[in-house]
């Protein structure tokens, strides 16, 4: 076997759920004790180690009905059910639980199922409860119904009878009223979202895709990422862009992303067709007049394109005006300058706080909820305010309600203001990759070895797909992993030639969970595709892997702007089937000080203390080492590339079968990279 000290486990940096020993028995002790935090800390890790376990579910679930987490409990029922679906005792209570939160759709299906299935004594409570369910909603449903047939312009009538008939599973009648409360008030884009919700519900894709393109683009952030989410995860076509007008005719949003689209696919009057009506709507719209006239300059009629192109040049866009001056062939006009503003009024002696000052207090208070109730008010005032905006995201984000942050970002990333225009594109671009469908994630790490007096590279390259909400991204990987020197040892010598990498890239297919307080989980299936000295070992080998990682940081990290002390520890436990299906604990740590700025260079000074072991006790991969290192980077360059110098004492914990002695010296320098699309 080769002496894989940096193969086995430097290569593998995976990711994973950290489990602790004992999770469940120090749940049920924590529960006996009446702790119910830590109680519920116990039983996630548990959860973690055994996933299909449903009794440590349903256990979680008991224990945050005790603390009154109501939707907790209920979710972890629906697990519990989802994996013990012949449970009729789980299942009433899951259905209970959705009843009292509100989900009475979801509970009236799963008590009609039960009242139909199951045993006798299950067969009479879901009956009972079923028919308390379902009666109220008939006898609402048969009210409204007489409402809306009395007043059909009632829009309360029209949308609580939408919802009454939803909750009862009559979709096309929820799916018509919907759609008429939309037609009554335009303005409810959340309709519009509820519309398309239940026509995918009853598989009319075709009609549900128009309503959510039309609900996607609007002026409801919340709104437009909900209905994004519930899209495929493309641009719309023309038929749907066609068929989304067709609900929602004076979408002018829709209707100018339609008329771009047109230009693109060289349909130069349907094209005008549409912006022509952009501009009777929108007549302060001047990139559209100024797109109509380069589409009558393009057909040869100056005069028409004269028409569109004299509001531009009227206005006091000095960007547009020289594209359409430009268009025309005329020389380039000197800039005007801007008027003064008017001299300043003497202020009233008080004057009332507004609603941006409000929030912008309550913000930096604390207070979250205010602000955001401030800022939202501040926006309703004044819907181009784009530092609002940018405060809107940025409250978004610090209450963990990143999807309508990430909207708001991505609002202000079109701010004229330079500053609010960066600040919130470096926003969007840091949480967009954590809501992309998919994400593409490439890190490198080449490091010189003075041991071994060889240079090595790991690397990956990752493309994961995300799935709605569900806790997992599949992923497709392609690993690189090799060495200068390839082998260690001559052909002559004594201990036979010994590899010291494997000289290979592997490709894989694998599944990932989403990070949980540092921690996430990973397995995959591929093959292992050697490039080089593929003679004694094979071109081509089943590859398995799969573990878990926990990464946590306290402190001053290299970017800081301020000095101190930071501790952090990297811990992954790994299985690899090409080591004899060995598991493997790589432990690292490193605790020390992060010096001031030194004009662009940012350094960090620690000391490393790193545990290797696994389950066959093989001396490669079971070795201690410490000693100090140092992390530098320039301020110039991307923040993900560290550079790092470690000189470390390591001794191994087995030496049955090693080569060498059981200490060593190694003087590691090199640089990690990485990056995400």
């Amino acid at each position: 076997m080769a002496p894989r000290l940096a193969v086995a486990l430097l290569c593998l940096v995976p990711s994973a759920l950290a489990q602790a020993p004992g999770a469940a028995q120090s749940a049920y002790d924590a529960l006996r004790s009446k702790n119910y935090d830590a109680a519920i800390a116990g039983f996630r890790l548990a959860i973690d180690a055994a996933p299909a376990n449903p009794a440590l579910r349903k256990d979680l679930a008991y224990t945050y009905l005790k603390t009154g987490e109501t939707e907790a409990a209920r979710d972890q029922f629906a697990e519990a059910m989802r994996l013990d679906p012949a449970d009729e005792h789980l299942a009433l209570e899951y259905a209970f639980l959705c009843y009292e939160t509100k989900k009475q759709a979801e509970a009236r299906r799963v008590f009609d199922r039960l009242r139909k299935t199951g045993s006798t004594a299950t067969r009479a409570t879901a009956e009972q409860a079923f028919q308390n369910i379902d009666q109220p909603l008939a006898q609402e449903i048969a009210r409204w119904s007489a409402v809306v047939a009395q007043s059909p312009k009632d829009f309360s009538a029209q949308q609580e009878l939408a919802q009454l008939a939803e909750q009862r599973g009559e979709l096309e009648t929820a799916a018509e009223h919907y759609l008429a409360a939309w037609h009554i008030r335009p303005a409810e884009r959340d309709l519009l979202l509820d519309v398309g919700r239940v026509w995918q519900a009853l598989g009319r894709a075709e009609q549900a895709t128009a309503a959510l393109v039309a609900a996607s683009r609007g002026s409801s952030p919340r709104v437009v990422e909900q209905a994004r989410e519930l899209l495929p995860p493309r641009s719309p076509t023309a038929i749907e862009f066609r068929a989304a007008l067709e609900i929602d005719p004076s979408n002018l949003e829709l209707r100018r992303e339609f008329a771009y689209l047109l230009v693109e696919m060289k349909q130069p009057e349907e094209a005008e067709r549409e912006f022509r009506i952009v501009a009777e709507q929108a007549p302060q719209d001047l990139a559209v007049a100024a797109q109509l006239g380069f589409l009558r300059l393009e057909q040869k009629d100056r005069d028409g394109a004269m028409v569109w192109f004299d509001r531009v040049l009227k206005s006091d866009d000095d960007e547009l005006i020289e594209r359409v001056r430009d268009a025309l062939r005329l020389p380039a006009q000197r800039r005007r300058p801007k008027a003064p503003p008017p001299p300043k009024e003497d202020a009233p002696p008080a004057q009332e706080i507004g609603p941006k000052e409000m929030g912008e207090r309550s913000y930096k208070a604390g207070y979250l909820k205010d602000a955001l109730k401030y800022f939202e008010a501040a926006h309703e005032a004044d819907p181009l305010d784009f530092p609002t905006m940018l405060q809107l995201g940025w409250t978004n984000n610090a209450m963990h309600q990143d999807r309508t942050a990430l909207a708001w970002f991505a609002m202000a990333r079109r701010s004229p203001d330079p500053a609010v225009s960066s600040e919130a594109k470096r926003a969007y671009e840091s949480l967009r990759p954590a809501f992309a469908r998919w994400r593409v994630t490439t890190w490198i790490f080449p490091f010189y070895s003075s041991r071994w007096r060889d240079v090595f590279a790991y690397g990956q390259t990752k493309a994961e797909l995300r799935i709605g909400r569900l806790p997992f991204r599949p992923y497709a990987s392609v690993r690189f992993i090799g060495d200068t020197r390839r082998t260690a040892g001559a052909a002559g010598a004594e201990v036979a030639p010994q590899y010291l990498s494997e000289d290979s890239f592997i490709a894989a297919l694998g599944i990932a969970t989403n990070y949980w307080h540092g921690a996430m989980g990973w397995a995959e299936a591929g093959s292992s595709l050697c490039y080089t000295g593929c003679e004694t070992r094979g071109r081509a080998v089943p590859d398995y892997r799969g573990g878990v990682s926990f990464s946590r940081a306290k402190g001053h990290p290299i970017g800081a702007e301020s000095r101190g002390w930071f501790a952090e520890t990297h811990d992954d436990g790994v299985f690899v089937s090409r080591f004899g299906n060995d598991s493997i604990l790589y432990l690292q740590n490193q605790a020390g000080y992060t010096p001031p700025h030194l004009s662009g260079l940012r350094t960090q000074l620690y000391w490393n203390v790193n545990l290797t072991t696994d389950a066959k006790s093989q001396y490669w991969a079971n070795f201690f080492e410490t000693g100090p290192g140092l992390r530098f980077r320039w301020a110039a360059l991307p923040p993900s590339l560290v550079f790092s110098v470690n000189l470390l004492e390591g001794k191994y914990l087995f030496n049955l079968g090693n080569p060498g002695g059981p200490t060593f010296t190694d003087l590691r320098a090199g640089f990690w990279y990485a990056f995400t699309h």
